[in-house]
């Protein structure tokens, strides 16, 4: 299962707007990858070249050596792709949408069922696509990328529109479709979203790529200092100054911050002075590697 994707010198402008710029990147059988970018970064446009959906200007795709954009028919049947945006027929129940896309792949009748349970859309299965919320309609839509079980899955902001619990659901699925051994390629905007499921992720901003990385190694790579959060009454704003190897002390109403890049020290000299209490740490976060990169202005 899973298969190689190759991405080189990958090109594609409008007018004087150049959406993606010379990407390249490789994506390894059974990886599961991130594409994170901010609005207009060029993230859907990657990736609808590298499905097949989008003529390149220049650079290559190739997915298990076959170029995507030439819609070979066997190629085809290995990817799965949810859209960031889809149409349904809108007379359709769930499962009749769901069916109709099973038929057309040849996926035996039983999957149908199957996946409504997997994505949680059992009890909308006679419901009209017209009639399912926003959340719902995303979950039929990914839904009909798995319906023919691909090696490959595309997935665009896949989470959009989904509550936190259904989100959290949605990980636990596509960490088991991953685990089977298929490769994962998504975008999306959030970053513990990414942290959680990405084995590398690709941050691009203006089309072009500035970091390629686990999530863990970028986070280390940005030597962010630990924010350790403590109770008031734990330790008072001198004392929390005169432990070595505190950087900054910031004092509010119901909590007194230490600031260091050394927590290792700073946490057992708190525990010395028995000043543990309403303890929490911080580490810096794949948001924090996001917002060094691509800065902190707003992306309309």
């Amino acid at each position: 299962m899973g298969a190689r994707i190759e991405v080189a010198g990958l090109t594609k402008t409008y007018g004087d707007l150049t959406a993606v710029d010379d990407l390249s990147l490789t994506v390894e059988p059974g990886e599961f990858f991130g594409l994170l970018g901010p609005n207009g970064a060029g993230k859907t446009t990657a990736l609808e070249m590298i499905e097949g959906l989008r003529r390149p200007d220049a650079g290559t795709v190739s997915i298990d050596g076959h170029d995507p954009w030439k819609r070979d028919p066997e190629l085809q049947r290995r990817l799965g792709v949810q859209l960031q945006s889809s149409a349904f027929f809108e007379r359709l129940t769930a499962r009749e949408q769901l069916a109709t896309f099973a038929a057309l792949y040849g996926a035996p009748p039983a999957r149908v069922d199957q996946l409504l349970a997997q994505v949680g859309l059992e009890d909308k299965a006679d419901a009209r696509v017209e009639k399912l919320s926003g959340g719902q309609a995303q979950r039929l839509s990914i839904a009909c990328a798995l319906v023919h079980d691909p090696e490959v899955v595309f997935l665009d902001e896949p989470s959009a529109a989904l509550d936190p619990q259904a989100r959290r659901k949605l990980w636990d699925f596509l960490e088991g479709l991953n685990e089977s051994g298929r490769t994962v390629v998504l975008t999306t905007h959030y970053m513990e979203e990414a942290e959680f499921l990405c084995d590398r992720v690709a941050i691009i901003d203006r089309g072009r790529l500035l970091k390629l990385d686990s999530p863990a190694a970028l986070v280390r790579g940005l030597d962010a200092p630990t924010r350790i959060s403590l109770a008031p009454e734990a330790i008072d704003e001198a004392g929390a100054r005169g432990i070595d190897g505190v950087e900054e002390v910031t004092v509010h109403p119901d909590r007194t911050v230490l600031t260091t890049r050394r927590p290792a020290e700073v946490l057992a000299e708190l525990a010395r002075h028995d000043a543990l209490h309403g303890l929490t740490a911080s580490g810096a976060t794949l948001e924090d590697v996001f917002l060094e990169l691509t800065g902190r202005e707003y992306r309309s």
